[in-house]
């Protein structure tokens, strides 16, 4: 594969029937995540090369003699920075000199910013390279489950002893989490959360926000004028509707009665029967 062929696409599938059979390639170029590694490859040369000088400077002065005293200092140096890939050096009881290897890093920096998903078999009609990288870039959203589970929901401590009890505890809690994140979505207009997101968005661009959820993100208020909320606040405003037993007076006949919703209520519910055939 040629890089050039990054000079005007940011992601191109490729096979490799060798080493991966039936599997599928994407190659993704992020200009921003080459212009960190390229700020941080060279703040790390030039920190090495300041600390390589001082050790010349003292075994020039002779201050430090002796090729295993030299070579404690330099691997001293390695451990600190990590980038003894990049330097030749030449350790003798009296000398020591150093230079890079600048066709090593030139050919290091040319992939800077390029990484590899691999997919199984998933036809392209299917999902194609782009959305393979959405697909990818997804996986944040089971971290932040994972994070909820943790949390909110206290997976920990287990104090079942049973295995099935367990297993059914996890379960539980997994369950939970997946109710969370399809209310989360359905709330998407009542809270924080982008709910515009650009769905043509180039994939492997750092995500940002849509002007939507600038705009609401600043002012805390969403289309309809009304207070953003956490998807916390937004439980504790639906826990203020009430469920009443009414009891006819003279009789021991009741029925329930549900109080009339607010209309932050009303929408969140609403928003709630969209997304039902999504939960069954």
């Amino acid at each position: 594969m040629q890089l050039s062929v990054f000079d005007e696409l940011n992601l191109a599938e490729i096979a490799w029937e060798q080493l991966h059979p039936g599997q599928r390639l994407v190659v993704c170029r992020n200009p921003l995540i080459a212009d960190e590694r390229a700020r941080k490859r060279s703040e790390l040369l030039q920190a090495t090369e300041k600390d390589l000088g001082e050790i010349k400077h003292r075994v020039q002065a002779g201050t430090l003699q002796g090729e295993s005293d030299i070579g404690l200092a330099v691997g001293a140096v390695w451990n600190r920075y990590k980038v003894k890939k990049h330097f030749q050096v030449n350790i003798a009881d009296d000398t020591f000199t150093y230079e890079r290897k600048e066709q090593q890093i030139a050919q290091e920096a040319e992939l800077d910013g390029i990484y590899v998903i691999r997919a199984g078999r998933i036809a392209s009609e299917e999902l194609a390279a782009a959305g393979l990288v959405r697909a990818y870039k997804q996986l944040k959203e089971a971290e932040k489950g994972f994070g909820g589970i943790k949390g909110p929901l206290e997976v920990r401590p287990i104090h079942h002893r049973l295995e099935d009890r367990v297993r059914s505890h996890l379960l539980i809690c997994m369950l939970a989490e997946y109710v969370r994140w399809h209310l989360r979505h359905a709330w998407a207009e009542l809270l924080f959360q982008d709910d515009n997101p650009a769905a043509n968005a180039d994939p492997v661009a750092k995500a940002t926000r849509s002007p939507q959820a600038t705009r609401k993100a600043g002012r805390r208020r969403t289309a309809s004028h009304e207070p953003c909320h956490t998807i916390a606040s937004l439980f504790d405003e639906l826990e203020n509707r009430t469920r009443n037993t009414i009891r006819v007076t003279g009789s021991e006949a009741t029925f329930p009665q549900l109080s009339t919703p607010t209309e932050l209520q009303a929408r969140a519910l609403e928003l709630i029967n969209e997304r039902v055939p999504q939960l069954t």
